[in-house]
């Protein structure tokens, strides 16, 4: 008997009066301004502006969701097409169901808009995201527990999740695959700072070590799981996905080291732009006031010397005055 897991929550929903707060769309949005934040710090840093990345974001969030829901639903259509599902189901989204790949794939489309109409290179934005994407990752996982989803084969661990019965479940205690998941982005995101900080990666490649270190933890952990899913030549759909990703992220990474070392000097043009006006307008403001100081003494010199003058004329003319003086004595 079991006497040490993790409980899994009663209910995935909690009632606000009329309006439903649903745990796995709250984790994914807690997710998606961690990853803002997160990546507005890192842009700002290296030399961007505040507040570029959420205007970004605002093409590549939806994108992200329409194609994470879009790679669920393809690769696990017979849950909502099958005979005796409804099809309406598909598009529930807060009862679970975002593909990862399809959701940086599509996403990252939305970013590329965001970044043409900014005149910002992906690569380097991408790169300033990179982390942020996997501490999100961490946060939307436990999405999964409030739905108790996706958890792995049984066992009696002390850090086994409980599922309680439900349809397509049986009440047990499981491997807690969203809580490794979890774990393992967060240690994907700290690589990446790490060796960004350390090789001073630029030109994508702290995304693509980012796709490539999450894909060696998802390849594992997707095994581990007992949920249906479809299997090629004896091993699930998300395994051969990982596989070939990760292939193609460090394909990405030798070549783009090769072609383009080192990282962007300027990722974000407008920002040098307003750096250049605003020196621009300190050194008119100096010469200003540097103008305005020389003025004044200036005026203060001319004041001076009218003042000596002044009190030259006066003196010389007491004294023509006190020679006078006798004069006029002697013809009295």
């Amino acid at each position: 008997m079991n006497l040490a897991f993790i409980p899994s929550p009663s209910t995935g929903v909690i009632e606000l009066g009329p309006i439903p707060l649903r745990g796995y769309a709250f984790c994914i949005i807690i997710g998606v301004f961690v990853a803002v934040w997160f990546g507005n710090k890192r842009w700002i840093a290296r030399g961007g502006r505040a507040g570029t990345v959420a205007d970004i974001a605002v093409w590549a969030v939806p994108f992200g969701l329409v194609g994470g829901r879009l790679y669920h639903v393809v690769t696990d259509y017979q849950l909502y097409f099958k005979d005796g599902e409804n099809w309406v189901d598909a598009f529930k989204i807060w009862e679970g169901g975002l593909g990862i790949w399809g959701a940086i794939a599509l996403g990252a489309v939305g970013a590329w808009i965001g970044c043409r109409r900014r005149g910002i290179p992906l690569p380097a934005w991408a790169d300033a995201l990179a982390p942020g994407i996997a501490l999100a990752q961490a946060i939307g996982r436990w999405g999964n527990w409030f739905n108790q989803e996706l958890y792995g084969k049984q066992t009696d661990l002390p850090w086994a999740v409980k599922i309680s019965e439900g349809p397509n479940r049986v009440a047990d205690t499981y491997h807690p695959t969203f809580l490794y998941e979890s774990l393992w982005c967060i240690g994907v995101a700290l690589l990446v700072v790490w060796a960004d900080r350390r090789f001073k990666l630029g030109h994508g490649r702290a995304f693509a070590l980012y796709v490539a270190a999450y894909c060696t933890g998802r390849a594992w952990i997707e095994y581990m799981r007992v949920d249906e899913a479809h299997h090629v030549l004896g091993l699930r759909l998300n395994v051969w996905t990982a596989i070939i990703v990760f292939v193609l992220a460090v394909t990405y990474f030798v070549i783009s080291a090769k072609l383009r070392p080192g990282r962007e000097e300027i990722v974000e043009p407008a920002a040098v732009d307003l750096s250049k006006d605003s020196s621009s307008d300190d050194s008119e403001s100096a010469a200003s006031a540097e103008a305005s100081d020389t003025a004044e003494a200036s005026e203060t010199a001319d004041a001076a010397d009218t003042s000596e003058a002044s009190g030259t004329a006066d003196a010389e003319a007491k004294e023509s005055e006190g020679d006078d003086a006798p004069q006029t004595a002697d013809k009295s």
